[in-house]
C-alpha cells in the first residue's frame, strides 16, 4: 500500500511546482533544494516498495518502517494538498477582480493589508512543513539500506478477466449433510419439558462455512413454514445488547424502533413473541461474557415451544456459556471438494484445452486450501485471469505458503495465506481501494457508489485516457468482487449495488492496515484507542448508540482522513464545531441518518474536504455559506434531507463538484451559479422555480447549458411552474448531455400553454428510460421516436393525451407504462403498423413487421375512457393483391397488468398469442367478467396457459373505504423512509394528491407535507410520505 501512497505524491509534487511556475504564483517560495530532494528520495524508495510490502507480513521491523514512511507520506500529502489549494483559491480570487486589478496583483495575493498579512503566515507555514517532511522522508531513505530490499516492481495493469464480475453465490458445495442436521434440530421436538426455546450452536473456523451453512438452513421452505417468526441478526464484535435488541425487534415488527433504553426494548421483544414459535439465528457471536447473555435471554421467554436460537460463533466457550443444547461442529471439507470449488471458479468459461493443461497445477493449489471453503473460492477467483502454466506455477511455488510456519500458533489466520496470494497480485492502486474497506464496521452494508465516491476522496483513482474516475472505480470494484473479496451483493430499490465483506476478509483487511483504519462504539472506543494509537488512525468508523455523548478524545486524531458517524444522539449537532476545528485533514465526512438540525459554520476549515454524505438527516434545516469555500468539494449529497430547504446561494464557487445529490429531500429550487460547475456528472433534480421570494435566487433551465457532463439520472421537475419559456428549454441543451440515461420530465399543472415546453427538451439519442409526467399537451413531442435506444417509457397522469405515437417501431423498448391518459383507443397506430405498411414493397416479396420486438411488460392504468384495443386487419401471414404480410407484434412479452380499465371489453388476439408469464388485471369489470375462471368467461381458455394469472380488486363497491386503505398502507409500507408511503386513487380519477395540494397533519414528521417519489417502485407510484394517523387519514380521503 505505500507504493500506491508514493506514486501520487511524486506526480503531485511535480504538478504543483511546474503550476507555480507557470502561473507565476510565488505563493510558497525557497522551497524547490527541499521538493528537488524529497522527490530524490522519493523515488529511490519506491524502488524497493513493493519487497518491502511483501516483507512486512513476517517481519516487525519492516512493518515499523513502512509504517514511518506511510505517516510520511500522509503528511506530505496534506501539505501539497494545502498547496494546490491556496493556488486555486488564488487563481479564483483572480478571476473575481477587474483586468486592472490582477495586474497590480500578479506573484501575490494582495487584496486588503489584512488578507496580505495572512497570506504571508500560509506561505511560510507551507514552506515549514515542507522543510519538516523532507527532513523525515531523508532518515526514512537512509535506513532503507538495512534491511537489504530486492528490487522488485509489480504491475499496476489490471488483468483482463474472462468471466463475469460476480461469482455464482448460490451454488454451495459439499455441506447437503450439516445442512439436512441442522434442519432436523431446528424442526425437532423441543429436548426439554420445562424449556421453550433450545439452543443449536454451529461452531468452527473462520471462512469454514457457518453463516452460509446457518442461511441455507434459515431459508430452507419446510423451516419457513414451521416458523411463525423468524429473525437474523449479526452480533459480531462487540456483543451491543441494546442494538441486537433494536436488531430482533426491527425484524419482528418490520421497522425501526423508537425505544432507547435497554429494558424497554426488551419489554417490547417479549411482547412480540408471547405465544409465537420463532426461530432466532444470532451470527458470529464472540463474547463469552455470561452476564451479556444473561440480559437478553429472558427476554426470549414465553415463546411457543418448538421455537429455536441458532448460534454461529469460531469459539467452543461461546456454545458452552450460551446453554447450548446442540452443539455442531462444522469440519474441513474435503480435499475433493475443495477441489470442485477452486474449479467452479477458476475455470469458469475455459476451454477443455485450458483445463487439462492447468489441472494438474490447480489440484496442488486447490489441496492448500485446508479444507475452508472461503479460501477455495479466493484462490480459484485468483487464478481467473492467470492464463499460463507459468504463472500458476508462480502462484504454487509462492514463498508465502511459508508463512503457515511462521504463525503455526494462529490457525485462524491460516486462512490469511490464500488472501495474501490474491492480495499481492492486485495493482498496488486496488489493493489500496481493498483496504480501505478495512474502516467500515463488520457485516456493514455498503454501496458501490457510495464507496467509489471515497475512494476518489482519497485521491485513489485517476482520470485516464480510457474514462472518468467513477469508471476507473467500477473497474476496479469488478476485480475486487471477482476475487471474492465481497460478497453478499443485492441492488436496493434506487438501483444502487449493495455488498458487504465476509468476516475473515474483514478481518485480514484490519490486519493489513492496523494502525490506519479503526472501527470503534461506546463499548469499545477505550481499548481500541489503547490497542491502536488514535494519534495515528487515518479512517474511522463511530457506532454510537442514541444515549451515548459524542467522545471528544476523537480530537487527539489529528491527521484523520475519513470520518463516518452513526448515531441518532441529538448532542452530535453541538459537537461538531470543535470537531472541524480539531481535525481539518479530513477528506471524506459522513454523517448521513444523523439527528443535526445544521451544519455549523466551521465546516468550512475542512479545506481538504471532498465528500460530503449527508442524506436522510431529516432534521438537518440549513446548510452555512462557508460550505462554499469548499473548493476541493466533489461529492454533495442530501437525498431525503426533508427540512432542508434550499442549498448555499454561492454553490457556483463549488468547481471541482462533480455529484450533487438532492432528490427527496425539501430543496425548492437550485440556486443561481449552478452553470459554474462544469465537471458535474450528478445532478439527479433540477427544480424549476415557480416564482415568489425564490425566483431571484434561483437558476433558470438555460444554466444547464454548459453541464454536459452530467450522466445518469436527471428528473427534471415543475415544469411550467415559472416564466421559463421554449427558448429556455431549448437554451438547456439536453441533447448535448451524451451520458444521460434517464429522464423525467414532469410538468407543475396541466396547462395547455406550457405544453411547447417540451419540445425543446430534446433528450440525447442514447437515452434509455424516460418519463413524461402531468403534461398537458394532446400529442407527444416531436423528437419522441427519434428514441432508438429507449428500453423504458413511461407515461404518467398526462390527461389530455388523446393520440400515442406509433411506440411500436421504437425497436429497444422493454417495457411501457401508460397511466391515466385520455386515449380512446389502443390500435394499428399505436403499434406503428398502418395500412399503407406494404406500399414500398415489391410484387411477389414477403413484408416482414414486427410491432414492439423488445417489449417485456406492459402496464395500462387508469385509462377510463378505452372501450376498445383494436388488432390489425391484416393478421400475420395473410395475403393481398401482391405481398405477403408476415406480422409480429409483441414477440416477447412476458408482463401485462391492466388497472382501473372499466370500460375495456375485451383483449386483442395478438396479446393474448404472446409469450405471456403473468396476466395480472384490477378492478376492470369487463374483461373479468369475460376471462374469469370463477365468472365461467366466455375466453378463460384463451389465457388459461398462463402460468400467473391475478384477478385481485384493488377497490370494489363491495369493499370498505377503511379495508381498501388499510390494503394499500399494507402493501406500500416504506422501510427505506422508517416510514408509510400511500398511493391514492379513485376507481374513476386519479387524484393526484401534490396537485391538488392536500395536506395532513402529521404527528411524527416535519414540515407538514412532504412531496416524495419512491423510485423504482414496479408501478411508479407517485407517493406521499405519512406519519399521519389512521383516522384522520380515512376522514380526508372520505371528504374527497
Amino acid at each position: 500500500m505505500a507504493e500506491a501512497l508514493v506514486s501520487p505524491i511524486l506526480e503531485q509534487l511535480t504538478t504543483i511546482v511546474a503550476q507555480q511556475v507557470q502561473e507565476e504564483v510565488n505563493l510558497v517560495v525557497g522551497v524547490k533544494k527541499q521538493c528537488d530532494k524529497l522527490k530524490s528520495n522519493l523515488l529511490d524508495i519506491q524502488s524497493v516498495l513493493e519487497d518491502a510490502d511483501r516483507k512486512q507480513v513476517k517481519d516487525k521491523a519492516v512493518r515499523n518502517w513502512i509504517d514511518k514512511l506511510k505517516d510520511a507520506c500522509y503528511d506530505m500529502d496534506d501539505v501539497l494538498d494545502e498547496w494546490s489549494t491556496a493556488i486555486l483559491r488564488w487563481k479564483m480570487e483572480e478571476a473575481e477582480e477587474n483586468t486592472h486589478s490582477r495586474q497590480k496583483i500578479r506573484c501575490s495575493f494582495l487584496g486588503s493589508p489584512c488578507f496580505c498579512f495572512n497570506q504571508v503566515v500560509r506561505r511560510r507555514d507551507i514552506a515549514l512543513k515542507i522543510k519538516e517532511v523532507c527532513e523525515k522522508v531523508d532518515d526514512i531513505a537512509k535506513q532503507r539500506a538495512k534491511y537489504g530490499f530486492d528490487l522488485y516492481k509489480a504491475t499496476d495493469e489490471l488483468q483482463r478477466l474472462t468471466t463475469t464480475s460476480f461469482v455464482d453465490e448460490s451454488s454451495v458445495i459439499g455441506r447437503d449433510g450439516e445442512k439436512r442436521n441442522v434442519v432436523s434440530k431446528l424442526l425437532a421436538e423441543s429436548s426439554q419439558e420445562a424449556r421453550d426455546v433450545d439452543v443449536i450452536s454451529l461452531v468452527g473456523l473462520g471462512g469454514i462455512g457457518k453463516t452460509t451453512l446457518a442461511q441455507l438452513a434459515f431459508n430452507d421452505a419446510e423451516v419457513t413454514a414451521h416458523f411463525e417468526k423468524k429473525i437474523w441478526v449479526c452480533v459480531s464484535e462487540p456483543f451491543d445488547e441494546v442494538r441486537i435488541a433494536k436488531g430482533i425487534l426491527e425484524e419482528l415488527e418490520g421497522r425501526a424502533s423508537d425505544l432507547v433504553g435497554l429494558q424497554s426494548l426488551l419489554r417490547r421483544v417479549s411482547e412480540s413473541i408471547k405465544g409465537k414459535r420463532f426461530l432466532l439465528v444470532l451470527d458470529d457471536v464472540w463474547t463469552e461474557n455470561h452476564g451479556q447473555w444473561e440480559q437478553l435471554k429472558p427476554s426470549l421467554t414465553g415463546c411457543a415451544r418448538g421455537s429455536r436460537i441458532l448460534v454461529t460463533t469460531r469459539k467452543d466457550a461461546v456454545a458452552t456459556m450460551m446453554g447450548t443444547d446442540h452443539r455442531i461442529n462444522i469440519e474441513k471439507l474435503s480435499d475433493e471438494i475443495c477441489r470442485s470449488i477452486f474449479n467452479h471458479v477458476a475455470f469458469q468459461e475455459r476451454s477443455e484445452d485450458e483445463r487439462e493443461r492447468l489441472a494438474d497445477i490447480g489440484e496442488k493449489i486447490a489441496n492448500k486450501c485446508k479444507g475452508l471453503p472461503l479460501a477455495a473460492k479466493v484462490l480459484g477467483g485468483l487464478m481467473q485471469s492467470k492464463r499460463t502454466r507459468e504463472e500458476w506455477d508462480r502462484v504454487l511455488s509462492s514463498e508465502l505458503w511459508r508463512l503457515d510456519e511462521v504463525d503455526r500458533d494462529q490457525v485462524e489466520r491460516r486462512i490469511f495465506i490464500p488472501l495474501l496470494l490474491s492480495y499481492y497480485d492486485l495493482p498496488s492502486v486496488v489493493r489500496r481501494c481493498f483496504l480501505y474497506c478495512a474502516m467500515f464496521p463488520k457485516d456493514y452494508e455498503m454501496g458501490k457508489y457510495e464507496l467509489v465516491k471515497m475512494w476518489i476522496a482519497q485521491g485513489y483513482l485517476k482520470e485516464t485516457s480510457g474514462g472518468d474516475m467513477e469508471l476507473v472505480g467500477e473497474q476496479y470494484f469488478q476485480v475486487l468482487a471477482a476475487r471474492s473479496f465481497f460478497q453478499d451483493f443485492k441492488t436496493d430499490y434506487v438501483k444502487e449495488m449493495k455488498f458487504k465483506m465476509h468476516d475473515i476478509v474483514h478481518d485480514f483487511a484490519q490486519y493489513m492496515t492496523k494502525n490506519e483504519c479503526l472501527t470503534v462504539d461506546v463499548n469499545n472506543l477505550g481499548e481500541a484507542t489503547m490497542e491502536t494509537s488514535i494519534e495515528r488512525v487515518r479512517h474511522l468508523s463511530m457506532m454510537l448508540s442514541k444515549e451515548t455523548s459524542f467522545p471528544v478524545s476523537i480530537h487527539k486524531a489529528k491527521g484523520l482522513r475519513s470520518l463516518l458517524i452513526d448515531t441518532r444522539d441529538p448532542s452530535l449537532g453541538a459537537a461538531l464545531p470543535d470537531l472541524f476545528k480539531q481535525l481539518t485533514c479530513i477528506r471524506s465526512l459522513n454523517l448521513s441518518g444523523s439527528s443535526i438540525k445544521e451544519i455549523p459554520n466551521e465546516v468550512g476549515k475542512l479545506i481538504h474536504l471532498r465528500h460530503l454524505n449527508l442524506a436522510s438527516c431529516h432534521q438537518l434545516e440549513s446548510l452555512p455559506e462557508t460550505i462554499c469555500d469548499l473548493c476541493n468539494l466533489q461529492s454533495l449529497d442530501v437525498t431525503l434531507c426533508l427540512s432542508l430547504k434550499e442549498l448555499p446561494k454561492a454553490i457556483g464557487k463549488l468547481i471541482k463538484l462533480r455529484h450533487l445529490r438532492i432528490v427527496r429531500s425539501g430543496v425548492a429550487f437550485i440556486p443561481k451559479g449552478i452553470e459554474s460547475i462544469t465537471c458535474l456528472r450528478t445532478l439527479d433534480v433540477f427544480i424549476v422555480c415557480g416564482g415568489g421570494e425564490n425566483e431571484s435566487k434561483a437558476a433558470n433551465l438555460r444554466e444547464l447549458k454548459n453541464l454536459n457532463h452530467i450522466g445518469g439520472s436527471l428528473k427534471i421537475r415543475n415544469l411550467g411552474g415559472g416564466k421559463e419559456d421554449v427558448s429556455d428549454t431549448a437554451e438547456a441543451q439536453l441533447k448535448n448531455k451524451k451520458r444521460l440515461l434517464c429522464l423525467e420530465l414532469r410538468f407543475d399543472i396541466l396547462i395547455e400553454e406550457k405544453d411547447i415546453l417540451i419540445e425543446g427538451l430534446q433528450p440525447p439519442p442514447d437515452l434509455e428510460n424516460l418519463t413524461i409526467s402531468r403534461y398537458g399537451g394532446l400529442d407527444l413531442p416531436n423528437w419522441m421516436m427519434t428514441l432508438t435506444r429507449l428500453q423504458e417509457f413511461k407515461l404518467h397522469f398526462c390527461t389530455k393525451l388523446e393520440v400515442l405515437p406509433p411506440l411500436g417501431r421504437l425497436p429497444n423498448l422493454e417495457r411501457l407504462v401508460l397511466r391515466s391518459l385520455k386515449v380512446r383507443r389502443l390500435d394499428a397506430g399505436f403499434l406503428g403498423i398502418e395500412k399503407d405498411e406494404n406500399g414500398s414493397i415489391n410484387e411477389g416479396e414477403i413484408a416482414r413487421v414486427t410491432a414492439f420486438p423488445k417489449l417485456k411488460k406492459l402496464s395500462i392504468l387508469f385509462l377510463v375512457q378505452v372501450e376498445e384495443w383494436e388488432g390489425i386487419e391484416r393478421r400475420a401471414g395473410e395475403e393481398d393483391a401482391n405481398t405477403t404480410s408476415i406480422i409480429s407484434i409483441m414477440p416477447q412479452l412476458q408482463y401485462l397488468g391492466i388497472e382501473y380499465c372499466q370500460s375495456l371489453r375485451a383483449l386483442p388476439d395478438y396479446v393474448l398469442a404472446a409469450p405471456l408469464q403473468e396476466l395480472c388485471i384490477r378492478t376492470c369489470p369487463n374483461l373479468r367478467k369475460r376471462y374469469g375462471k370463477e365468472e365461467m368467461g366466455e375466453d378463460w381458455q384463451k389465457i388459461s396457459h398462463i402460468p400467473k394469472i391475478n384477478f385481485d380488486e384493488i377497490y370494489s363497491n363491495n369493499t370498505s373505504i377503511e379495508t381498501w386503505a388499510c390494503s394499500i398502507l399494507t402493501e406500500e409500507a416504506d422501510d427505506s423512509c422508517g416510514k408509510a408511503t400511500w398511493s391514492l386513487a379513485n376507481e374513476v380519477n386519479v387524484l393526484y394528491w401534490s396537485g391538488y395540494g392536500l395536506d395532513f397533519d402529521m404527528e411524527y414528521m416535519s414540515p407538514v407535507a412532504v412531496s416524495t417519489e419512491k423510485e423504482e417502485e414496479e408501478e411508479e407510484e407517485t407517493s406521499w410520505l405519512f406519519g399521519c394517523s389512521m383516522s384522520h387519514f380515512l376522514q380526508t380521503f372520505a371528504t374527497c
